[in-house]
């Protein structure tokens, strides 16, 4: 952009460029630090549409998080922890019959009149999904919230953001008999992962764990893991709603369906046309029986 049109696009374009996808096209999606995960929802859709066989979603971090976060640990005497800048990618393409997949079918949304209360937030985009689909909060083995590392937000004063979204979800889990109080913190242990991510905004925001998911469910450690993208409430300008949506990634059954096997969609196909083909040959027998 320039000083009139701020946040210019290109940038997807810039990428594939760059790294010589000359046959690729390229967009650019935003909704605060919720981007990776709607980037991976859309990209999920297009390729189940059949309108692209791969997407990559990515993305990375940025220079200004890294002032705003070492300014509170100089502000504090203590070293700056975050000193990278940090970016992701991920690679959507059609079922192979061995990778994980991403239920689409079971997808959370922070819906406009879901409210902006914490716990408004997580009931909207982990339990109504759930729930929508017959599944408890504990039939998801892992849940991937923002996973930024405590040990550089906790001196900056942001606290331990995973470990309060893992206290939200499993009291929501009390809330629903689920689980006993008493086990409100083995939840934590049991469906949750200490953060990890730098905190780079969208960076954390549920992606950083898919290649860790993609080994432990090929390794057969885990059945389903849901990613929750949330988006900063304090960055909104046009409204006080927030940016969320969650998908869950399933360990692959090793079935395929055959609207994304080619050779058995011809088979079905083949098979309709000889089926209409006898019922109008019995019809045409008919006619000339008479």
């Amino acid at each position: 952009g320039d000083m009139n049109q701020r946040g210019g696009g290109n940038m997807a374009k810039a990428c594939g460029e760059a790294a010589g996808c000359i046959n690729a096209t390229g967009i650019d999606m935003r909704g605060f630090c919720a981007g990776p995960a709607h980037g991976i929802v859309n990209a999920s859709a297009l390729v189940q549409a059949g309108i692209f066989k791969n997407v990559v979603v990515m993305a990375g971090g940025c220079t200004a998080k890294l002032g705003m976060n070492s300014r509170d640990h100089v502000n504090k005497e203590i070293p700056v922890l975050e000193d990278m800048v940090a970016g992701y990618a991920v690679l959507i393409s059609e079922n192979d019959g061995v990778s994980p997949v991403i239920r689409t079918d079971i997808i959370g949304r922070h819906k406009i009149s879901s409210g902006s209360a914490p716990q408004a937030v997580i009931q909207a985009i982990v339990v109504d999904p759930l729930i929508a689909n017959n599944l408890k909060i504990t039939d998801v083995d892992l849940y991937s919230p923002e996973l930024q590392n405590p040990e550089i937000t906790v001196p900056a004063g942001a606290g331990d953001v995973p470990l309060a979204n893992y206290k939200m979800i499993g009291a929501m889990a009390v809330k629903r008999g689920e689980i006993a109080k008493a086990d409100l913190l083995n939840f934590a242990n049991k469906h949750g992962v200490s953060g990890f991510a730098p905190t780079q905004g969208h960076i954390p925001s549920g992606v950083p764990i898919i290649g860790h998911v993609l080994t432990a469910m090929q390794a057969g450690e885990l059945e389903k893991v849901m990613i929750i993208g949330k988006g900063s409430l304090f960055l909104g300008r046009m409204t006080d709603l927030f940016d969320g949506i969650s998908f869950i990634i399933e360990k692959n059954s090793g079935k395929l369906e055959s609207g994304n096997d080619g050779e058995a969609s011809e088979e079905f196909k083949q098979e309709i046309r000889g089926l209409i083909a006898d019922a109008i040959q019995k019809v045409a027998d008919s006619l000339a029986g008479r």
